[in-house]
């Protein structure tokens, strides 16, 4: 048994449906579908999801709900009209199903919100079980809560309560092909809650774990997942195979074929992930798994992200204050802001941390505490960094991986203001100036891969 999930831009209009609906039929394996909300069409367009959330906005002040309204009802009649299936009174229980998430949440603006952007999956779901059914296969729309899909409660911020798998594993014994809209699950409460971003990889994983399936397909528009951004890079390297660790590091830095925090439930049940092409689903894709064979090249691919800062301390005889390190973490933690790395020497300390982090007052009340508290002999932020990341198992056994790295930045003029490298050595990060972030990257895949 086989979980596929399709993206948004796999199901954007009723030609790229029925493209779905033949990859599904294709394989009898493939018995779980998760979906997404249609995605754009063209690169000028309007994904769904953004419909939805203009939609919300409306609703919240009063002013333009009927022509937002139409808007998303026009975007599914259309998918609908294509499909060249009788599928008769299906909009009107669209529209019926948003006005009523509309009267039931137009008070509680967060919920509202969860609610209706969660519906493009939720819809999307019902018209691809509708499809099936119409070309003679045996579909079954079946709900997240109908699923087991259980979740915390925080709007946008959904974790799957581990109660859940047992739940789910039940979806083993159902006949037909089932189809899961993804992004979102239920609270006990009864509320809609809405994973964060990657929310229908994320469904699509919990859901392979839950039923303990062969494989974990996740469809979406390129061939295979690349070394590096092929923005940055003509022709990059397709990678074939790759570890989950690898993969969350790619995924952390930047790539966006897949999002991190969806492998963690196939990672835990060691569930094998294909990312395949919904245009091209003869190409091999790339696997991810729990092991591979060493190959000979020891990098397996380059990432970068932008948007970090650095909060700089400098105390003469650090190393020797017990507690310096908690104390510094406990004032982070009271302005809830979480950090990303903490490089360090004898008598400095950086905290690197995401900058939209650093908002309402947050950066003042942190500088004034770490002065007062800590005690320090000096503290500054440096902005506009940028991470770029080496990934690859196969450093740990290389000799010199380091020392290219510097001496491709050395040769393009890129100054390194950090290194970092954890103990696993899965990986290696460099902190630079944001506007030398695609040079940086460009001149590792020159000493790494050509």
């Amino acid at each position: 048994m086989k979980v596929v999930k399709f993206g948004g831009s796999s199901l954007a209009n009723a030609t790229q449906f029925k493209k779905v609906a033949n990859i599904i039929l294709s394989d009898k394996d493939r018995k779980v579908v998760v979906v997404s909300a249609p995605g754009k069409r063209h690169e000028q367009d309007v994904k769904m999801t953004d419909l939805l959330i203009n939609l919300t906005s409306c609703v919240l002040k009063e002013d333009g709900v009927e022509e937002a309204l139409s808007v998303v009802l026009d975007r599914y009649e259309e998918i609908i009209t294509g499909l060249d299936f009788s599928q008769e009174g299906l909009i009107e229980d669209i529209k019926d199903s948003l006005l009523t998430l509309i009267n039931a949440y137009k008070d509680d603006e967060e919920r509202l919100m969860d609610a209706l952007k969660a519906s493009g999956e939720d819809n999307n779901a019902k018209l691809m079980a509708a499809y099936l059914n119409g070309r003679g296969e045996k579909a079954h729309y079946v709900s997240p809560k109908e699923a087991g899909l259980f979740v915390t409660a925080q709007p946008g911020n959904a974790r799957i309560l581990q109660e859940s798998y047992e739940k789910i594993a039940e979806l083993k014994n159902r006949d037909g092909v089932l189809v899961v809209p993804g992004f979102f699950g239920y609270s006990h409460q009864g509320d809609i809650v809405t994973f964060p971003r990657g929310g229908s990889d994320i469904t699509g994983a919990i859901l392979a774990a839950g039923i303990g399936a062969e494989e974990y397909e996740n469809f979406t528009d390129v061939d295979s997942i690349y070394s590096v951004n092929p923005n940055l890079v003509s022709n990059p390297r397709e990678i074939t195979e790759l570890t989950y660790r690898e993969m969350r590091e790619l995924a952390y830095a930047g790539f966006s074929v897949f999002h991190d925090e969806a492998l963690e439930p196939v990672f835990k049940k060691k569930v094998p992930v294909v990312v395949k092409n919904t245009n091209r689903p003869e190409a091999p894709g790339t696997r991810i798994v729990a092991e591979r064979q060493p190959a000979e090249q020891p990098v397996v691919g380059i990432a970068s992200d932008k948007g970090f800062c650095s909060i700089n301390l400098t105390k003469y005889l650090m190393n020797r204050e017990i507690g310096f390190g908690r104390h510094l973490l406990e004032i982070l933690e009271d302005e809830h802001i979480s950090y990303e790395h903490t490089p360090s020497g004898i008598d400095t300390m950086s905290i690197i941390i995401r900058e939209h982090q650093l908002v309402n007052g947050k950066e003042e009340r942190v500088i004034e505490r770490i002065r007062k508290e800590l005690e320090v002999d000096d503290v500054n932020i440096e902005r506009n960094l940028a991470l770029v990341m080496v990934v690859g198992e196969g450093m740990a056994q290389a000799v010199g991986v380091a020392s290219k790295a510097t001496a491709a930045f050395a040769e393009t003029g890129v100054n390194i203001k950090m290194i970092n490298q954890g103990s696993s050595e899965v990986s290696m990060m460099f902190g630079v100036e944001g506007k030398h972030v695609d040079l940086a990257v460009q001149s590792l895949y020159s000493i790494y891969f050509n």
